[in-house]
């Protein structure tokens, strides 16, 4: 396709974040596909940098579906390089192509943290608004994705066919495999001598005609083609399978086990026809844990029995819609809760409610550097006092205040703690989990779309 005049375009480097980007996530993963699809049939990349790749092309593509199987997205790079059969600095061009596009922003920016190490980056897949302007897409606002697609006009029902056959075709596509080098002991004839010349015969032998008889009855063979592949059904061995990778990518807490074992659990359900979606509306049902020590053997007693109780489309039906439901209520309070702490809580720092972190924040603040004597001949310096002093119920109590304001994006509590306090002693009051999550924001949060204020 030729690319439309002025159809290129690059998003600078502080709209490449999710709180900045002027695109739209996608819903799911397809769509996104989509996206990137028309971005390399339109060359909506334009490289100013000067170096490596200057359009989109096969390999920015391989790159796109291996990402659309990270939910979340936070590929490693070096994951992506061994997948690929790629280098390190190859990838890395192919996801800047994927940010500069407009197809790929940052959730929370890849850094290193002292005493943890190399953290990944988490990226949001995301639909530029050329790519609804091309299809004639018609959207709405929303609160969950930004703006969401309602309806399309004639004009590109077309075109986005063509694009969900492209998608369709590269999700079936399978990754390339090592190539066999050519056995040269085998006895076949070679078209051209190893050790021939001018002089050797052609094995390819004479060509002859077939006779008239045969022309004029209509009794010539016609020349022999490939077969027509068919689409393999799957047995049910298949079904098994093919429902236990569904759950491993959908499931969060199954991500780490093997195909083989969650296909002989889910033997029973998968033999009943019950579907990935079927499956975690039952498991909403009986009641998820935050805390699996086992999923394989978590999931085995779950669905026990569950093909009898379920047995028919009709139940199942109900079960979805309830879980379901279930989600979008769910999703509204957590925007009900964001909405409620972006309130209560504005960009300047607000001292701690609990009145006992109070008086730790204003003596450490106001209070003089301690004098600290040193014992040349024990070589032992003092201990550093902690937060003994706290009962549990307000160690507590600060815990859910300096968590909500996390929900919040305000890390102003724990930077706090950690400068006037020290790391150290935060921990102990905050929690090593909210103390590193707090680190983890703040060098997200290093970008220039934050202006740092008195």
């Amino acid at each position: 396709m030729t690319p439309t005049p002025g159809s290129a375009s690059s998003v600078s480097v502080p709209h490449q974040w999710i709180n900045a980007t002027t695109g739209r996530i996608a819903p799911e993963r397809f769509s996104w596909l989509q996206a990137v699809v028309w971005a390399q049939e339109d060359q909506t990349y334009q490289n100013t940098c000067g170096h490596g790749p200057q359009h989109i092309g096969d390999t920015t593509l391989a790159v796109a579906v291996e990402l659309a199987r990270f939910n979340p997205c936070r590929p490693g790079i070096e994951t992506l390089a061994r997948r690929l059969n790629r280098s390190v600095r190859t990838i890395k061009y192919h996801l800047g192509i994927l940010r500069d596009t407009g197809l790929l922003a940052y959730r929370i920016k890849g850094t290193r943290v002292s005493g943890i190490g190399n953290l990944a980056s988490e990226y949001v897949w995301t639909i530029p608004q050329a790519f609804d302007a091309a299809l004639h897409l018609v959207t709405r606002t929303s609160d969950r994705l930004i703006r969401m697609v309602i309806g399309i006009k004639d004009a590109g029902r077309n075109r986005i066919k063509r694009l969900a056959c492209t998608v369709q075709q590269l999700l079936r596509k399978r990754r390339p495999r090592r190539t066999l080098r050519p056995n040269h002991n085998s006895r076949t004839t070679r078209c051209t001598p190893m050790r021939g010349s001018s002089e050797s015969l052609s094995t390819a032998g004479p060509t002859s005609l077939p006779p008239e008889s045969k022309l004029e009855t209509g009794e010539a063979s016609p020349p022999t083609r490939g077969k027509t592949r068919t689409r393999r059904v799957l047995n049910t061995t298949g079904r098994r399978f093919q429902l236990a990778r569904e759950l491993i990518e959908q499931t969060e807490w199954l991500n780490r086990c093997s195909v083989p074992r969650i296909a002989w659990i889910v033997r029973a359900v998968a033999d009943a026809g019950w579907t990935s979606t079927d499956v975690r509306a039952w498991l909403h049902l009986r009641g998820e844990s935050r805390h699996i020590r086992r999923p394989s053997g978590f999931l085995a007693t779950v669905l026990h029995n569950a093909e009898n109780v379920l047995d028919t489309p009709a139940k199942r039906a109900d079960a979805v819609a309830h879980w379901r439901a279930s989600l979008e209520v769910a999703r509204r309070e957590r925007i009900q809760s964001v909405r409620h702490h972006a309130e209560r809580f504005d960009d300047v720092w607000q001292q701690p409610a609990s009145p006992a972190v109070r008086r730790m924040v204003d003596a450490a603040l106001t209070a003089a550097p301690p004098v600290v004597s040193y014992d040349a001949d024990q070589d032992v310096l003092p201990a550093v006092s902690g937060v003994g002093e706290l009962s549990a119920a307000e160690v507590e109590a600060i815990r859910d205040e300096a968590r909500a304001r996390l929900m919040a994006g305000d890390t102003g509590p724990i930077s706090a703690a950690i400068a006037s306090l020290g790391r150290e002693i935060a921990c102990d009051l905050y929690g090593h989990d909210l103390v590193l999550r707090g680190l983890q924001l703040m060098s997200a949060t290093r970008s220039p779309l934050l202006s740092l204020g008195t």
